[in-house]
C-alpha cells in the first residue's frame, strides 16, 4: 500500500509541476487563447490540491481511523514504557 501511495504522490507532483509550467508558458506567450488558458491553469493549480486533500480527508474519516496500515500497526515512533 505504501508503494502505491508513493507512486500516486509522484504522479500528482509531476502533474502539479506540469500545471505550473503551463501557467508560466501561458503567461509569457501572447496568443488569442492564452488568457483563458492562463486562468484555467491557475484555477486548476489551486483547486486540484484542495480536492485531493478533501478526498483523502473524507477517505480517512470513512475508513474510521488514522492512516496507518496493518503492517505498521505494531510499530510506533515512541518508545514503550516497560
Amino acid at each position: 500500500m505504501k508503494r502505491i501511495k508513493r507512486i500516486l504522490a509522484l504522479i500528482g507532483a509531476v502533474f502539479l509541476a506540469a500545471l505550473y509550467i503551463i501557467t508560466l508558458l501561458c503567461a509569457v506567450f501572447d496568443n488569442r487563447n492564452s488568457m483563458a488558458l492562463f486562468q484555467a491553469s491557475v484555477l486548476c493549480t489551486v483547486i486540484i490540491p484542495v480536492l485531493i486533500w478533501a478526498y483523502t480527508l473524507i477517505y480517512r474519516l470513512a475508513k474510521g481511523g488514522d492512516d496507518k496500515s496493518e503492517e505498521d500497526a505494531g510499530h510506533s515512533d515512541r518508545p514503550r514504557d516497560v
